[in-house]
């Protein structure tokens, strides 16, 4: 039996999910707390879900091996101090000496709790950038004491999260790096902040950390250690009052015309940004996701579906601008909670904000083409019991770099049809009783289909929603779920189609809301009575051809201890993997193995980032990475050949912590002030991760 280890800070459980009060507050604005914004009786997904793990565990091999290898490196980045990180029973057995499949060949890190970035033994790694580096021309240094907007503006935002890695054709060495700032956590940014009574300067402050940054970073080829380059002419900071474009079927609409804006066609800022994607024609997407929190005074039962409070926000920006209260501006949250497109090589250019996409907490936004080069964009709406969808685009990409190519590119999300998911199973409902007993039928899996919503063209757009027209199917999305019956889910998130397979994987975090109240009854839902650790769904398209309406679906992977009869790793001897907890952000390095980065781990570790195999005899293969320090959560992962790139996001995010008492000392060591940063990983060796 491994060591699983205590949570720091919060008692295990407390939160949903494992955050930490704090992270609540500031990150989502308490929406575990809140009712469940779906109150409509669609079937669950656990309902579909739920009996075959027995049949699967039953196939996995006896061997016992422990899932930890001794010499895991538990490496501090900039002299950031380490907690002493216990082993697992039986760390140094023989799992670290086996190969393992290609691309994952790493001796996994151990469960700990080091206030650290602690990677496998054998790599190297080193900070890319932290929160207030400056990276616009005439920023200055950061100076947490002399904080001000205008600094900020020109400074790398707060909480990175999504990360892309671009090519920079004729900069030998150099890349292109594109990050989301999800969210401010003034507690941690202000020395005295008073959470009932912000300045405005604070306020303003925080509207310049959120938003987007793009850097270039140079590298170092003997060491694989990346370095931002300050005051590059590609260097962008986007924020919450830079202008963005709202385009698609929604544009000009009367529900999205505001005093500020009466044509509704410009909008100011992006909020919440948190994983995203990267198209083929070389522009990065980022999905709106907790806009919700921002907004104050809802009353409308779109508001209430939305998760928009009745009263006021953490952050009161109402205070400072009347936009962020609903009472005065009643349009201008119908404004947020799109997909975000941003070209990252032309600084002069205006975002956009694709209303096609539809509107709800998209937590990313992935991007695959049809055979005839037509975009299809799948994303999670991250709410409990909420919807899985996808948009098929109309138009065709374009080759090419000329002007007139990429405004054509520019336009291909905002014409096509949106879908969402409903789910089917092949087990007989009757034999699902929560305890993961094998129904009769055998089988873990099933079919799906994906639902029309609306589609829009260059003329206009059309409802498939009965009783609702076009443009509230787009602006109030997740009541056009609801109509027509779409599968509630356990917070999906990221979406994921394989470069390799085709295949698409759907992280689901967890639910801790399942059987209380009037929500789906916990044993009827997943084998567990709760879901704290979630599950990783495999979906297949009809034919493979991603714009199909139908597909098949299979359970990939059910987090927890695998010392848990209800995990399940793909039918991979449990014995042999590591233990992961709220799968989050997903990716895939070279050889089609799918790396996943987890949020709020219930294990009594801290998070980290895993690989796992999805082909081939060692399916379901899953190792851990690295770790990320106290407080954190691991985000926006890029996996190259020679580099991985992870976000840590909210180091120090512990209840009761402070500027004058924090929870972490990383990345640079006591009486520093804590910061969000960029991290880049490498072999020391110089050669391609895990081979």
């Amino acid at each position: 039996m491994r060591k699983l280890l205590p949570l720091i800070g919060t008692p295990s459980g407390s939160h949903p999910g494992g955050r930490s009060a704090m992270t609540c507050r500031f990150r989502c604005g308490d929406a575990c707390f809140h009712e469940v914004p779906n109150t409509s009786s669609n079937e669950y997904v656990g309902d579909v879900i739920a009996g075959a793990l027995s049949r699967r565990s039953m196939m996995r091999a006896a061997a016992v091996v422990t899932v930890a290898a001794a010499g895991a490196g538990a490496a501090g980045v900039a002299g950031a101090p380490r907690a002493a990180a216990a082993p697992p029973a039986g760390a140094g057995a023989a799992y670290g000496k086996q190969k393992g499949a290609r691309g994952l060949r790493f001796t996994p890190v151990p469960p700990n709790t080091a206030d650290a970035v602690t990677v496998p033994e054998g790599y190297g790694q080193n900070v890319v950038i932290r929160w207030g580096e400056p990276i616009l021309r005439g920023a200055p240094a950061f100076d947490p004491e002399k904080q001000t907007a205008r600094a900020q503006a020109g400074q790398f935002g707060y909480n990175c999260d999504f990360l892309a890695l671009l090519p920079l054709p004729g900069e030998r060495g150099r890349q292109l790096l594109v990050a989301n700032h999800e969210y401010t956590d003034e507690v941690l940014m202000f020395r005295g902040y008073d959470s009932a009574n912000p300045t405005r300067e604070q306020v303003e402050i925080a509207w310049a950390a959120h938003g987007l940054s793009a850097v270039v970073v140079e590298e170092d080829r003997r060491t694989g250690r990346l370095t931002a380059v300050p005051r590059h002419h590609l260097n962008r900071r986007v924020t919450a009052t830079t202008e963005f474009r709202l385009t698609g079927p929604v544009a000009g609409s009367g529900l999205v015309r505001t005093s500020a804006d009466p044509a509704g066609t410009k909008v100011l800022g992006t909020l919440n940004n948190c994983s995203g994607g990267v198209t083929p024609w070389g522009t990065t997407l980022h999905g709106e996701e907790n806009f919700n929190q921002y907004f104050a005074n809802g009353t409308r039962a779109t508001d209430k579906r939305y998760g928009i409070g009745t009263g006021a926000t953490e952050r009161k920006w109402e205070r400072f601008d009347q936009r962020f209260d609903v009472a005065r501006e009643p349009n201008e949250v119908h404004r947020f909670g799109y997909v975000v497109e941003f070209d990252p090589y032309d600084p002069t250019s205006t975002p956009r904000k694709h209303t096609a996409l539809g509107r709800f907490k998209h937590e990313a936004a992935t991007v695959r083409l049809t055979e005839d080069g037509r975009p299809v964009v799948y994303s999670g709406d991250d709410e409990r019991f909420d919807y899985f969808y996808k948009f098929v685009g109309s138009k065709r990409m374009r080759k090419g770099s000329s002007r007139a190519v990429r405004e054509h590119n520019l336009s291909l999300l905002d014409e096509g049809t949106l879908y969402v998911a409903k789910l089917t199973g092949d087990s007989p409902a009757i034999e699902i009783d929560g305890t993961g007993r094998l129904p009769s039928d055998g089988e873990f899996d099933g079919s799906g289909q994906w639902i029309p919503l609306a589609t829009a063209t260059a003329e206009g757009a059309v409802s498939h929603v009965e009783g609702m027209t076009a443009e509230e199917v787009f602006v109030f999305t997740r009541l056009a779920g609801d109509k027509v019956g779409a599968t509630k889910m356990d917070r999906p998130e990221d979406i994921e189609p394989s470069p390799v397979t085709g295949k698409v994987y759907v992280a689901l975090t967890n639910n801790s809301n399942r059987g209380v109240g009037a929500n789906a009854k916990a044993d009827e839902a997943n084998p567990r009575n709760a879901n704290k650790h979630g599950h990783v769904l495999e979906l297949t398209e009809r034919w493979n051809r991603p714009e199909s309406t139908r597909f098949a679906w299979s359970l990939f992977l059910v987090a927890g201890d695998p010392d848990d009869p209800a995990t399940y790793f793909a039918g991979f001897p449990k014995e042999k993997v590591s233990p992961i907890s709220c799968p989050d952000n997903v990716a895939f390095d070279p050889y089609g193995n799918l790396w996943i980065s987890t949020d709020g781990s219930q294990l009594g570790s801290h998070d980290g980032l895993f690989g796992v195999a999805t082909r081939g005899s060692r399916r379901g293969e899953l190792k851990q990475f690295l770790t990320v320090p106290n407080g954190a959560e691991t985000c926006g992962p890029v996996i190259q050949d020679r580099r991985v790139l992870v976000s840590v996001q909210h180091p120090g995010e512990i209840d009761g912590a402070s500027v004058e008492k924090p929870a972490s000392t990383w990345p640079d060591g006591p009486g520093k002030i804590v910061r969000p940063a960029v991290v880049a990983v490498w072999r020391a060796d110089g050669r391609d991760i895990g081979v």
